[in-house]
Order: C-alpha cells, then sequence, then structure tokens
C-alpha cells in the first residue's frame, strides 16, 4: 500500500525539523498559482512552480535546449508516431515507481476534452503501452513540434490519481477541484509540505530525487506579495530573500541597497496591440481598422523609444517582431520598426477618411510591467495623431472577456511563445483563422487565407530549416498587413540578498530552483 499524502507531510516535517540548520529560499512573489495541479489553467507560471515538484518526460536545459527527464530516448518509428524509452529507477514522492501507465494516464488526462490544457498538445492522438519502459505517441499526422509540447506536460503517477479519484482534469478557471488541486505526489526535486492559497505554499527536498541535485536547498518558502512596494520592503527587510518581479520604477534603489544582486534581461514576452477586425465594431460602426491605413497611422503614430525610456526606465527593448530574438522563426529583418511621425499618422489617418476616429483600447493593468502605464502613454502619443481613444483599463480577469469575445476595438496581448519556444506558437495561436485548433487567440476575428495555408504547411514541415523559413515568410505577410502591432519585449528583473549565491536566470523568466545555491 503507497503511503498517504498525509504520511508524505508527516515525513517532510520531520526531516524539517532534524534539519535545525535548513538552507531556506524565501521567494516572494507577485502572485499565486492558482492549484497545485498543473493541468488546471494554462498559466505558465503555475506549470512553471509546479515544475518543481512533477517532471516531464523531456526538459529545456540551462541553454534552453531541450534534453531527455523522464525519457531518456526518443525515436520517429513512422511519420505520426514517436516512441519515448522511460527513465528506469524513477520513483514517486510516495514511494510508487514511474513506468509507461503513469505517462499513458497522463496524456489521457491532459488531452480530455475537458482539460483546460488539451490545447498544449495539439497533435496528440493517442498513447500506446509497448513494455513497462517504452510508450508510443500517435499523432494526428506529421508534427515537429512534439517534444516542445511535452516540455510541459507534467507526469502524474497512475496509480494515485485512481486511488483520488482525480482522474479527470481539474479547472481552476471554472471552478473544477479535485484531490490533485490541493496535494501532489511528482518525481522531482521538491515535494509539497503545506499550501494555503494566496498565503504561502512550502516546498522540501526530495532526498530521493533521481537526478544529481545541484542545489543546496532543504525548503523553499513561497508566499504571493501582490504589492510592488510591500515586495520591495520585504526583500530590504529580510523577510524574503528572492523574488522574479523587481518592479521597474524600483531597480535604481534596489541596485544601490547593500547586499542585494539585480539579474535583468528582456525576457521573451513581446507585448502587442491587437485590431477588432470584424465587418463591424461593437457599438455597430463600421469597423476602420480594416483599412490597412488606420493601422498604417496607428503603428507610426507611436513613439516605441519614447515608451522604453519613460516607461521602462530604458529597459524594455523596443520591437516591431511578434517574437523575440532568441525564438527559432525570427528575423532581424522583421524586427524594424517605423519612425514615430504624428504628422505623417495623422495625414494617413486623414487620407483614409477617419479624422479624430473615436475608439476604446482595452488595456490590463496587473498582466504585464507597466501595463496601465504603458497604455496611458499611448494614448497620449495617438491623441496627436489625430485619433480620439478613451483608455479601459482593469485587471485582467474584467479585461480578457472583453478581449477574447471579441468586444474591443483595439486590446493589448502578450505572447512569450511558451512553452513551444518557437514561432510556430504566435502564427497557430493567434495569426491563423479562428477554427477548432487554431486561432484561439485570434480575438479580433481577421482572416488570412495565404497565411493560414503557410501556417498549416510549417505545421507538417519535418525538416526544421525549411519549417522556420516557412515560418519566417508567414510572419512576414503578418507584418506587411499589420495583423498584430508588436510594441517591445517587457524587462525581467530578478532581485535576491547575499543569502542566494546563485539562480540561473533565462529569458523565458521561469524560475528553477532546482539549480539555485544559497550562500552557506
Amino acid at each position: 500500500m503507497k503511503p498517504t499524502q498525509a504520511g508524505l507531510l508527516a515525513t517532510a516535517a520531520l526531516m524539517t525539523a532534524v534539519s535545525a540548520q535548513a538552507e531556506t529560499l524565501r521567494w516572494g512573489s507577485a502572485r499565486d498559482i492558482y492549484s497545485l495541479d498543473p493541468y488546471s489553467y494554462g498559466d505558465s507560471y503555475t506549470i512553471a512552480f509546479m515544475n518543481h515538484v512533477y517532471e516531464a518526460l523531456v526538459r529545456y536545459d540551462e541553454n534552453l535546449e531541450i534534453e531527455g527527464a523522464l525519457a531518456t530516448e526518443w525515436e520517429i518509428v513512422s511519420p505520426a508516431v514517436w516512441r519515448f524509452h522511460l527513465r528506469e529507477g524513477v520513483k514517486f514522492q510516495d514511494g510508487a515507481e514511474f513506468n509507461a501507465d503513469d505517462v499513458i494516464a497522463s496524456l489521457t488526462r491532459v488531452s480530455d476534452p475537458a482539460s483546460p490544457l488539451k490545447g498544449n498538445l495539439p497533435a496528440y492522438k493517442s498513447a500506446t503501452k509497448v513494455d513497462d519502459y517504452t510508450v508510443d505517441i500517435e499523432l494526428t499526422g506529421p508534427y515537429p513540434l512534439l517534444l516542445n509540447d511535452l516540455t510541459n506536460i507534467l507526469i502524474f503517477d497512475a496509480g494515485w490519481l485512481k486511488d483520488n479519484d482525480a482522474e479527470k482534469p481539474s479547472d481552476a478557471a471554472a471552478g473544477v477541484e479535485n484531490y490533485a488541486t490541493n496535494n501532489a505526489n511528482g518525481t522531482g526535486p521538491f515535494v509539497v509540505e503545506s499550501r494555503t492559497p494566496d498565503a504561502e505554499t512550502v516546498l522540501v527536498r526530495s532526498d530521493d530525487w533521481w537526478d544529481e541535485p545541484r542545489h543546496n536547498i532543504d525548503r523553499i518558502e513561497f508566499t504571493p506579495i501582490t504589492s510592488a512596494p510591500t515586495r520591495v520592503a520585504a526583500l530590504l527587510s529580510g523577510e524574503i530573500n528572492f523574488t522574479e518581479e523587481a518592479p521597474v520604477q524600483d531597480l535604481e534603489r534596489l541596485a544601490a541597497a547593500p547586499g542585494v544582486t539585480l539579474m535583468e534581461t528582456p525576457s521573451l514576452r513581446t507585448i502587442m496591440f491587437g485590431f477588432n477586425r470584424k465587418p463591424e465594431l461593437e457599438d455597430g460602426r463600421e469597423n476602420p481598422f480594416n483599412d490597412l491605413r488606420v493601422r498604417q497611422a496607428f503603428d507610426i503614430a507611436i513613439d516605441r523609444d519614447l515608451l522604453a525610456e519613460r516607461v521602462f526606465r530604458g529597459k524594455s527593448r523596443p520591437s516591431g517582431s511578434m517574437v523575440a530574438p532568441e525564438i527559432p522563426g525570427y528575423a532581424e529583418a522583421l524586427d524594424a520598426y517605423p519612425a514615430a511621425d504624428a504628422e505623417k499618422a495623422r495625414a494617413l489617418l486623414a487620407e483614409a477618411g477617419h479624422e479624430g476616429l473615436e475608439f476604446s483600447l482595452v488595456c490590463t493593468n496587473d498582466a504585464y510591467v507597466n501595463d496601465e502605464e504603458l497604455c496611458r502613454a499611448v494614448v497620449s502619443m495617438l491623441s496627436r495623431a489625430g485619433f480620439s481613444p478613451t483608455l479601459d483599463s482593469a485587471p485582467q480577469a474584467l479585461q480578457t472577456p472583453k478581449r477574447a469575445g471579441g468586444k474591443s476595438d483595439v486590446y493589448i496581448i502578450g505572447w512569450a511563445t511558451l512553452p513551444m519556444m518557437d514561432a510556430y506558437s504566435v502564427l497557430q495561436q493567434i495569426i491563423h483563422t479562428k477554427g477548432e485548433a487554431w486561432g484561439v487567440f485570434n480575438w479580433g476575428g481577421w482572416s488570412y487565407p495565404e497565411i493560414d495555408k503557410l501556417i498549416e504547411q510549417a505545421s507538417t514541415e519535418m525538416d526544421r530549416e525549411k519549417r522556420l523559413a516557412i515560418e519566417t515568410e508567414a510572419l512576414a505577410m503578418a507584418k506587411e498587413e499589420l495583423v498584430m502591432l508588436p510594441l517591445y519585449q517587457q524587462p525581467m528583473a530578478w532581485a535576491m540578498s547575499e543569502d542566494v549565491e546563485s539562480v540561473m536566470q533565462n529569458p523565458d523568466n521561469k524560475a528553477r530552483h532546482w539549480l539555485t545555491r544559497l550562500a552557506e
């Protein structure tokens, strides 16, 4: 019989008690995770956190290259079938042995029609057990990005799911919970000791992890601190010793503080504006944003360099590209953006017959770095160029139904291509005409059949260089039509006290504390 979750917690508590000198990472975050179930919401932050407890068949290494994790090898046995050879000797944290049944149960669960993450495996068809340590995954056809997708599919213990009536997925957005919402049992480097939503989640070191630990952490205390000033004060006072959300406006102060180390880089996340492209706007007017001249006027009205200087203190990376330079499919030639020219924008708008165009800009104030400040600055720039914008700014929870429901005239969106880390992500999810497996985030309702053909061609092209060339061609056509208006890659700043010796930071903004070293 397997130990119960209570048994796991008792073991963890005992381990903590005997470790009087436990090395503790006190992690102050800007927000909480949604659940202990990594399949409960398509949120990269929650999945990244749960990657300390659960693991996937493959993972990204320090250089963001794919390497084996719970799978040691893989091969393509036919155009639509991949065979995975599993790592032997791995145990879940309740003592159960990892094997092929766990992979099949996890893939079945995550691809369930009710799973919020089913879109993360767009080409998945089925999985078959070859033997205890070999699994065949069948796809809908040739598909080159299966490994990228699998980095985000964390593996459960099939027996644990069955014993706890958690074989069906939970859904944080719909309020559907089960045992996995508040309990966890992975194969990863840390074990969940306790969780109080919106207050604290505690992880402790797993001494039975199959991999060679490179960290020296005994305990992680994860505390959401949503207020940026409070988070900074907590770091300076020693209440926390790490945050991956150091606010841009406080970076100079933190850099000058004794014993504080800052790590900064542009992230992979590109902030963009999208346009309503239906025949009519929500208020019934003929849609002026279907006129390319209006979109071009919008583009040159915005001074990206000034935004970087004033809103982001020089920390953002102004961009004309929908994907960051680190993403396969990126082309430097597509990264150019026009010089701001309010008079030229005004002339274009007049030529299109839309001087003084009234519209609402739907903006979030809690989803991206300084998003509300950005939108206020953009409204001012657009006003000088002859537009008459109204700013509609509110928390993400209120704005997403307007954006996703096609009720916005113009809206903000951020896209990091995670977990795929390939230009195909933005093409498939945002640019393609909306359909069952396409254009999930095509919130504007546009359709470009010629671009669609290229995207679909890329989805089955197994030659990497050919595929990337097709993706770049599709991005170029989307840029020519200003389907989306990219602005910048948002800044990313982590801060830590002298208690932390080293942290591995990548532009995907995912903490990987199994590689973190605390000062001894």
